[in-house]
């Protein structure tokens, strides 16, 4: 299996880009932007296409897809289901005007690429949220009933005859749908924002990692054959903040989420009506989530699974996955008409998951011209659609009245909560993990949970898909 994952190796196949050359020399920009994943090159074709005159320079240390944006589960999802700690964080104003964007930006995304024929197997087709236990029934309830007071509801209850075929397993038991979701190749959604912003033109430099950041006026950017100085620098770099910046090691949580994909079988997966777009996530803590491909290929992940001690970025986040005859089980578990079928790879990537698992943003060291913004938390893919606006309304000279909204939302807060310093952080992810995975095996077996299982895996409650 290749050490790229599977959506960036066939991205680049298809591509077949030429070697990188690092950035080299001296450079004079208007805004810098250190990291070329969904964030940077969001914030990037942002301001660009609103002040085309900038020169915007953006350093990627590898190639733009290696990292989280090239190696998530593809699923398009919103911030509906997390209104009740939206509420709790932020009021209910300012919930509501999150939701609502976390949609919006799902669209958004679906129009950019058709707007730029960007070819990135993106179906907006919706998702099914369902619970595969008893224990997991009706979970969703609180959260619906208060979606439905505020008029943000956009679930519907999926009759028990249909599920089966909505979410192409019998493994469920009852399930949700809500039309503002998807699926999407998320390498080759990455390499069309590379490809877009190139031609509106930005620079962007791979193979040129940042090495030091001096603050000042004009901030100082290094890498190993360049120096750059900017008036404005955004920090897009992900779980890779921690690497560069010992001020947020306590802030995230670096944790794998890990991914199988079988070979091509559009047949075996009609049969199973899975030749959808819908993105489908189970009831547990850390989820089971899985989507087809327009190649008829079926990919199944679960977060949670291997933390790192202090926050390192660990060799495996770059491998095959560790967990993958786990993975395979389930996935013949659930898909038991494609028990025949192999699996043709498997990897996995750091999540950065933040206390309440929603991202936050700010200005780095109190520096009125660095910004950053991190901790997607492993729902990302539409909502670094948002973090490209806050980031670009937050280095903007001059504030449009479409701006304000970005500037001022509630995420533009920094850091909102610290875990333990070490050992007791990984410790204590130790404990919870393991809790959590002895309660959801009792589940899924109808046995009794015990009551401390039950109280420790409660601590992991914002690293749910939805509130419970």
């Amino acid at each position: 299996m290749s050490t790229r994952p599977f959506w960036l190796a066939e991205a680049l196949a298809t591509e077949q880009p030429a070697p990188p050359t690092p950035l080299q020399g001296q450079h004079e920009v208007d805004v810098c932007i250190v990291g070329g994943g969904f964030t940077g090159l969001w914030s990037a074709i942002t301001l660009k296409t609103a002040e085309p005159h900038l020169r915007i320079l953006v350093l990627e240390k590898d190639l733009c897809g290696s990292g989280a944006s090239g190696r998530n589960g593809g699923c398009l999802l919103t911030w509906s289901a997390k209104y009740l700690t939206l509420k709790r964080l932020f009021g209910e104003q300012q919930a509501a005007w999150l939701v609502r964007s976390s949609e919006q930006a799902v669209h958004e995304i679906a129009h950019f690429c058709k707007l730029h024929d960007i070819e990135a197997q993106l179906r907006v087709e919706g998702t099914c949220y369902t619970a595969t236990s008893e224990a997991q029934r009706g979970l969703m309830e609180p959260v619906l009933q208060e979606l439905k007071r505020t008029g943000l509801n956009q679930w519907q209850t999926i009759e028990e005859s249909e599920l089966a075929s909505q979410s192409g397993s019998h493994v469920h038991l009852e399930g949700l749908y809500s039309p503002h979701a998807g699926s999407v190749q998320p390498a080759l959604l990455v390499r069309g924002l590379l490809r877009v912003a190139r031609e509106l033109g930005v620079e962007v430099y791979e193979g040129s990692p940042m090495q030091r950041l001096d603050a000042g006026q004009p901030a100082r950017v290094q890498t190993p054959e360049a120096i750059v100085r900017a008036r404005k620098v955004v920090l897009a770099l992900n779980s890779a903040m921690t690497a560069h910046f010992r001020e947020f090691r306590r802030s995230i949580v670096l944790v794998s989420s890990d991914m199988v994909i079988t070979d091509p079988a559009p047949q075996a997966l009609a049969a199973q009506q899975l030749a959808h777009g819908r993105s489908v996530v189970d009831g547990r803590t850390f989820v089971h989530y899985y989507r087809s491909t327009v190649q008829g290929r079926l990919m199944l992940g679960k977060g949670g699974n291997r933390f790192a001690f202090a926050n390192r970025h660990l060799a495996e986040f770059d491998a095959p996955s560790r967990y993958l005859a786990p993975l395979t089980r389930t996935l013949r578990r659930f898909f038991p008409a494609l028990e025949d079928v192999p699996v043709a790879a498997s990897w996995c990537g750091a999540s950065d998951r933040s206390v309440d698992g929603l991202p936050f943003f700010g200005h780095w060291r109190e520096q009125p011209n660095i910004v950053y913004g991190l901790g997607y938390s492993g729902n990302g893919v539409a909502q670094s659609w948002m973090g490209g606006q806050v980031l670009a309304a937050l280095v903007r000279d001059v504030v449009r009245e479409e701006d304000k909204m970005w500037r001022d939302c509630a995420l533009v807060s920094g850091p909102r909560g610290y875990f333990p310093p070490e050992p007791f952080r990984w410790l204590g992810a130790m404990v919870v993990r393991n809790a959590i995975r002895r309660k959801e095996r009792a589940e899924d077996e109808g046995r009794p949970v015990p009551w401390y299982d039950k109280r420790l895996a409660r601590l992991a409650d914002a690293a749910g898909k939805a509130d419970k």
